[in-house]
């Protein structure tokens, strides 16, 4: 009589496997049940809320900046007839209207009149200013359509 003794043990070892297994499962989630709950372990730090920028915050809210006293002059002959925006910051062109001349386009960068520059574009918006990078003096709004 033949016996094949070692598809005994095959079976022995699967079962320990699977026993070993069902232990430290028992084992990973009585320890996880028995831990205290992660958010009482340290209190959160209570931080200052920071002071906002009363100019930006004006700036947001649409409040202009006051600019020199030649900007009421000056908007009056300047008139923005169109926007168009580029897909990246800082780019685009504005139609803008110098002295009730038809209408050219200015690319952001570019001088429309002397000791103004196209600073930057909004929606239906241009600002302008004595450089790129300074302060905006004279905002440039496209008339409302009915």
């Amino acid at each position: 009589m033949l016996s094949n003794s070692h598809h005994k043990w095959g079976v022995r070892l699967g079962t320990f496997g699977v026993w070993a297994l069902a232990a430290a499962s028992v084992a990973y989630w009585g320890l996880r049940g028995m831990a205290p709950p992660a958010g009482l372990a340290v209190p959160a730090a209570a931080t200052l809320p920071a002071a906002p920028d009363a100019q930006a915050l004006a700036r947001l809210l649409g409040v202009s900046a006051p600019g020199p006293a030649a900007a009421p002059a000056q908007a009056s002959r300047l008139a923005l007839v169109g926007v168009l925006a580029g897909r990246h910051s800082g780019g685009g062109a504005a139609l803008i209207a110098v002295g009730g001349q038809p209408a050219k386009p200015f690319r952001v960068g570019a001088t429309v009149e002397a000791g103004l520059v196209l600073q930057a574009l909004g929606p239906r918006q241009a600002r302008l200013g004595a450089s790129v990078d300074g302060a905006t003096t004279l905002t440039l709004d496209m008339p409302v359509k009915n």
